[in-house]
Protein backbone atom coordinates (compact mmCIF):
# COMPACT_ATOMS: atom_id res chain seq x y z
CA UNK A 1 0.00 0.00 0.00
CA UNK A 2 1.40 3.36 -1.06
CA UNK A 3 0.58 6.32 1.15
CA UNK A 4 1.22 10.01 0.49
CA UNK A 5 1.74 12.33 3.45
CA UNK A 6 0.91 15.95 2.61
CA UNK A 7 2.99 18.24 4.79
CA UNK A 8 1.63 21.69 4.00
CA UNK A 9 1.83 25.27 5.23
CA UNK A 10 -1.65 26.07 6.53
CA UNK A 11 -2.40 29.74 5.98
CA UNK A 12 -4.03 31.32 9.03
CA UNK A 13 -7.70 32.25 8.44
CA UNK A 14 -7.29 31.97 4.65
CA UNK A 15 -9.76 29.26 3.65
CA UNK A 16 -9.71 29.97 -0.08
CA UNK A 17 -5.91 29.75 -0.23
CA UNK A 18 -5.89 26.52 1.76
CA UNK A 19 -8.59 24.76 -0.27
CA UNK A 20 -6.75 25.67 -3.47
CA UNK A 21 -3.44 24.42 -2.10
CA UNK A 22 -4.98 21.12 -0.94
CA UNK A 23 -6.47 20.60 -4.38
CA UNK A 24 -3.06 21.14 -5.98
CA UNK A 25 -1.25 18.79 -3.62
CA UNK A 26 -3.89 16.04 -3.69
CA UNK A 27 -3.98 16.15 -7.49
CA UNK A 28 -0.20 15.92 -7.67
CA UNK A 29 -0.07 13.03 -5.20
CA UNK A 30 -2.79 11.09 -7.03
CA UNK A 31 -0.92 11.45 -10.32
CA UNK A 32 1.88 9.35 -8.82
CA UNK A 33 -0.60 6.45 -8.36
CA UNK A 34 -0.74 6.51 -4.60
CA UNK A 35 -3.40 4.58 -2.67
CA UNK A 36 -4.11 6.89 0.27
CA UNK A 37 -3.52 10.61 0.71
CA UNK A 38 -3.32 12.03 4.24
CA UNK A 39 -3.81 15.71 5.18
CA UNK A 40 -2.85 17.63 8.36
CA UNK A 41 -5.06 19.01 11.12
CA UNK A 42 -7.27 22.13 10.73
CA UNK A 43 -6.04 22.71 7.20
CA UNK A 44 -8.96 24.89 6.17
CA UNK A 45 -8.31 27.88 8.47
CA UNK A 46 -5.60 26.88 10.95
CA UNK A 47 -6.24 27.75 14.57
CA UNK A 48 -8.22 30.91 13.79
CA UNK A 49 -10.50 30.05 16.68
CA UNK A 50 -11.65 33.62 17.31
CA UNK A 51 -12.97 33.70 13.74
CA UNK A 52 -14.93 30.46 13.81
CA UNK A 53 -18.25 32.28 13.50
CA UNK A 54 -17.21 33.56 10.09
CA UNK A 55 -14.91 30.79 8.86
CA UNK A 56 -15.98 27.39 10.22
CA UNK A 57 -17.36 25.07 7.54
CA UNK A 58 -21.13 24.89 8.07
CA UNK A 59 -22.09 21.26 8.71
CA UNK A 60 -18.81 20.39 6.97
CA UNK A 61 -20.64 20.66 3.65
CA UNK A 62 -17.91 22.44 1.71
CA UNK A 63 -15.20 20.06 2.84
CA UNK A 64 -17.28 16.94 2.29
CA UNK A 65 -18.21 17.99 -1.25
CA UNK A 66 -14.64 19.08 -1.99
CA UNK A 67 -12.93 15.90 -0.76
CA UNK A 68 -15.59 13.56 -2.18
CA UNK A 69 -15.18 15.05 -5.64
CA UNK A 70 -11.39 14.81 -5.47
CA UNK A 71 -11.48 11.20 -4.26
CA UNK A 72 -13.97 10.17 -6.93
CA UNK A 73 -12.33 12.07 -9.79
CA UNK A 74 -8.79 10.95 -8.92
CA UNK A 75 -9.82 7.45 -7.77
CA UNK A 76 -7.85 7.74 -4.54
CA UNK A 77 -8.59 7.28 -0.85
CA UNK A 78 -8.33 10.45 1.23
CA UNK A 79 -7.82 10.67 4.97
CA UNK A 80 -8.86 14.29 5.13
CA UNK A 81 -6.89 15.51 8.12
CA UNK A 82 -9.31 17.79 9.90
CA UNK A 83 -11.13 21.07 9.41
CA UNK A 84 -12.96 23.56 11.60
CA UNK A 85 -16.69 22.92 11.35
CA UNK A 86 -19.89 24.22 12.90
CA UNK A 87 -22.62 21.64 13.41
CA UNK A 88 -25.92 22.26 15.15
CA UNK A 89 -24.58 25.52 16.53
CA UNK A 90 -21.37 24.10 18.04
CA UNK A 91 -17.81 24.20 16.69
CA UNK A 92 -15.79 21.03 16.11
CA UNK A 93 -12.38 19.90 14.89
CA UNK A 94 -13.63 17.33 12.36
CA UNK A 95 -11.96 14.67 10.25
CA UNK A 96 -13.51 13.14 7.11
CA UNK A 97 -12.35 9.99 5.30
CA UNK A 98 -13.36 9.15 1.72
CA UNK A 99 -12.77 6.05 -0.39
CA UNK A 100 -11.87 5.90 -4.08
CA UNK A 101 -15.52 6.20 -5.11
CA UNK A 102 -15.99 9.39 -3.12
CA UNK A 103 -17.99 7.65 -0.41
CA UNK A 104 -17.75 9.07 3.10
CA UNK A 105 -16.26 6.30 5.26
CA UNK A 106 -15.87 8.15 8.52
CA UNK A 107 -16.60 11.42 10.31
CA UNK A 108 -14.72 12.03 13.55
CA UNK A 109 -14.75 14.98 15.94
CA UNK A 110 -11.55 15.37 17.95
CA UNK A 111 -12.05 13.89 21.40
CA UNK A 112 -9.20 15.45 23.41
CA UNK A 113 -9.01 19.25 23.22
CA UNK A 114 -5.72 21.10 23.72
CA UNK A 115 -5.88 23.87 26.31
CA UNK A 116 -2.50 25.44 25.41
CA UNK A 117 -3.96 26.48 22.05
CA UNK A 118 -7.28 27.48 23.69
CA UNK A 119 -9.07 24.77 21.76
CA UNK A 120 -11.16 23.81 24.77
CA UNK A 121 -12.59 27.34 24.99
CA UNK A 122 -14.01 27.27 21.46
CA UNK A 123 -14.36 23.68 20.32
CA UNK A 124 -16.78 20.99 21.46
CA UNK A 125 -15.19 17.59 22.16
CA UNK A 126 -16.29 14.59 20.14
CA UNK A 127 -17.59 11.43 21.73
CA UNK A 128 -17.35 8.73 19.05
CA UNK A 129 -14.68 6.34 17.80
CA UNK A 130 -13.13 6.65 14.35
CA UNK A 131 -12.84 3.33 12.54
CA UNK A 132 -12.95 2.76 8.78
CA UNK A 133 -11.80 0.42 6.00
CA UNK A 134 -9.85 1.53 2.92
CA UNK A 135 -9.03 -0.93 0.14
CA UNK A 136 -9.99 -3.74 2.50
CA UNK A 137 -7.58 -2.60 5.22
CA UNK A 138 -9.10 -1.82 8.64
CA UNK A 139 -7.78 1.44 10.05
CA UNK A 140 -8.48 4.16 12.56
CA UNK A 141 -7.58 7.81 12.98
CA UNK A 142 -6.98 10.42 15.66
CA UNK A 143 -6.13 14.10 15.78
CA UNK A 144 -3.00 15.64 17.33
CA UNK A 145 -3.43 15.85 21.15
CA UNK A 146 -5.30 12.51 21.04
CA UNK A 147 -1.95 10.70 20.85
CA UNK A 148 -1.16 11.66 24.46
CA UNK A 149 -3.92 9.28 25.56
CA UNK A 150 -2.74 5.73 24.79
CA UNK A 151 -5.90 4.24 26.28
CA UNK A 152 -7.86 5.97 23.50
CA UNK A 153 -5.67 4.52 20.77
CA UNK A 154 -5.88 1.07 22.35
CA UNK A 155 -9.67 1.26 22.48
CA UNK A 156 -9.68 2.17 18.80
CA UNK A 157 -7.11 -0.41 17.72
CA UNK A 158 -8.14 -3.53 19.60
CA UNK A 159 -10.71 -4.58 16.98
CA UNK A 160 -8.03 -5.28 14.40
CA UNK A 161 -7.03 -1.98 12.81
CA UNK A 162 -3.73 -2.27 10.96
CA UNK A 163 -2.99 1.43 10.43
CA UNK A 164 -3.33 4.38 12.77
CA UNK A 165 -3.58 7.71 10.97
CA UNK A 166 -2.68 10.89 12.87
CA UNK A 167 -3.25 14.45 11.63
CA UNK A 168 -1.71 17.29 13.60
CA UNK A 169 -0.63 20.84 14.18
CA UNK A 170 2.21 19.95 16.55
CA UNK A 171 4.69 22.76 17.37
CA UNK A 172 8.42 22.41 16.97
CA UNK A 173 9.23 22.90 20.66
CA UNK A 174 7.58 19.55 21.47
CA UNK A 175 8.52 17.67 18.30
CA UNK A 176 10.79 15.21 20.12
CA UNK A 177 7.82 14.09 22.22
CA UNK A 178 5.78 13.78 19.01
CA UNK A 179 8.19 11.20 17.61
CA UNK A 180 8.60 9.29 20.87
CA UNK A 181 4.86 8.97 21.46
CA UNK A 182 4.10 7.97 17.89
CA UNK A 183 6.72 5.24 17.96
CA UNK A 184 5.27 4.03 21.25
CA UNK A 185 1.74 3.97 19.79
CA UNK A 186 3.04 1.84 16.89
CA UNK A 187 4.85 -0.63 19.16
CA UNK A 188 2.14 -1.06 21.78
CA UNK A 189 -0.60 -1.50 19.17
CA UNK A 190 1.55 -3.50 16.73
CA UNK A 191 0.37 -1.30 13.88
CA UNK A 192 1.65 1.06 11.24
CA UNK A 193 1.40 4.72 12.20
CA UNK A 194 1.06 7.44 9.56
CA UNK A 195 1.36 10.88 11.15
CA UNK A 196 1.09 14.12 9.18
CA UNK A 197 2.05 17.43 10.75
CA UNK A 198 1.86 20.89 9.21
CA UNK A 199 4.66 23.39 8.58
CA UNK A 200 4.58 27.17 8.92
CA UNK A 201 3.67 29.75 11.52
CA UNK A 202 0.71 29.82 13.91
CA UNK A 203 -1.24 32.82 15.16
CA UNK A 204 0.56 33.14 18.52
CA UNK A 205 4.16 32.67 17.46
CA UNK A 206 4.03 28.88 17.29
CA UNK A 207 6.35 27.40 14.69
CA UNK A 208 5.37 24.12 13.05
CA UNK A 209 8.24 22.21 11.46
CA UNK A 210 6.43 19.18 10.04
CA UNK A 211 8.50 16.13 10.92
CA UNK A 212 5.72 13.92 9.53
CA UNK A 213 6.35 10.23 10.10
CA UNK A 214 5.59 6.73 8.88
CA UNK A 215 6.40 4.05 11.46
CA UNK A 216 6.21 0.27 11.29
CA UNK A 217 4.73 -2.02 14.00
CA UNK A 218 8.17 -2.49 15.58
CA UNK A 219 8.65 1.25 15.99
CA UNK A 220 11.08 1.63 13.09
CA UNK A 221 10.93 4.89 11.13
CA UNK A 222 10.02 4.17 7.52
CA UNK A 223 9.74 7.83 6.57
CA UNK A 224 10.69 11.04 8.32
CA UNK A 225 9.68 14.04 6.23
CA UNK A 226 12.19 16.90 6.12
CA UNK A 227 11.63 19.60 8.69
CA UNK A 228 10.20 22.93 7.51
CA UNK A 229 9.59 21.66 3.99
CA UNK A 230 6.18 21.69 2.36
CA UNK A 231 5.54 18.80 0.02
CA UNK A 232 4.30 15.30 -0.68
CA UNK A 233 6.19 12.44 0.94
CA UNK A 234 5.45 8.84 -0.05
CA UNK A 235 5.89 5.56 1.76
CA UNK A 236 5.08 1.94 0.92
CA UNK A 237 3.69 -0.28 3.68
CA UNK A 238 4.27 -4.04 3.75
CA UNK A 239 0.98 -5.00 5.40
CA UNK A 240 1.78 -8.72 5.18
CA UNK A 241 4.52 -8.27 7.77
CA UNK A 242 2.05 -7.10 10.40
CA UNK A 243 0.40 -10.48 11.04
CA UNK A 244 3.76 -12.13 11.64
CA UNK A 245 4.66 -9.47 14.21
CA UNK A 246 1.32 -9.79 15.99
CA UNK A 247 1.67 -13.57 16.05
CA UNK A 248 5.03 -13.46 17.82
CA UNK A 249 3.82 -11.29 20.69
CA UNK A 250 0.00 -11.48 20.93
CA UNK A 251 -0.53 -8.43 23.12
CA UNK A 252 -4.20 -8.09 22.26
CA UNK A 253 -4.90 -11.66 23.35
CA UNK A 254 -2.86 -11.26 26.54
CA UNK A 255 -4.63 -8.14 27.80
CA UNK A 256 -6.17 -8.32 31.30
CA UNK A 257 -9.16 -6.11 30.69
CA UNK A 258 -10.74 -7.42 33.88
CA UNK A 259 -8.15 -5.44 35.82
CA UNK A 260 -8.29 -2.20 33.85
CA UNK A 261 -10.43 0.76 34.80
Amino acid sequence: MRISLIQMDVKYAQAEVNYERVQQLVTEAAAAKTDIIVLPEMWNIGYALDQLNELADKEGNRTKTFLAELARKLEVNIVGGSVATVKNGSFYNTSYVFDRKGKLCSEYDKVHLFGLMHEDKWITAGAKANRFVLDGIPATGVICYDIRFPEWERSLMHQGAKVLFVSAQWPEQRIEQWEIMLRARAIENQAFVIAVNRVGEGPEGDHFNGHSLAIDPLGNILLRAPDDKEGIFDVNLDLDSLEAIRGEIPVFLDRRVDLYD
